[in-house]
């Protein structure tokens, strides 16, 4: 496997950040959800709540591809989903 390089000029992340929000977006079903119809919205969301997340990690997850995070949750076992509550 390849050696990751990061591009010039980017600060280093947060690896426990990253894998909080990776984590977020894989389990968490309403997360995921406000994440996919505005992803901007929901990272300055955590990030008004403490969640220590830097302009770098914004962007880097802002340039990943959307459909992952609906793959990834759709591959692993239920009893590790965050299902959304519907309404009354």
């Amino acid at each position: 496997m390849p050696a990751m390089t990061r591009p010039a000029g980017t600060q280093k992340m947060s690896q426990k950040t990253v894998q909080l929000i990776v984590g977020r977006l894989a389990t968490d079903e309403e997360f995921r959800l406000r994440f996919l119809e505005n992803p901007r919205q929901a990272l300055d969301a955590l990030r008004d709540r403490g969640v220590d997340l830097t302009n770098g990690e914004i962007e880097a997850l802002l340039r990943t591809d959307r459909s992952i995070w609906t793959d990834v949750s759709s591959r692993l076992d239920p009893q590790l989903q965050q299902c959304r509550l519907v309404g009354d």
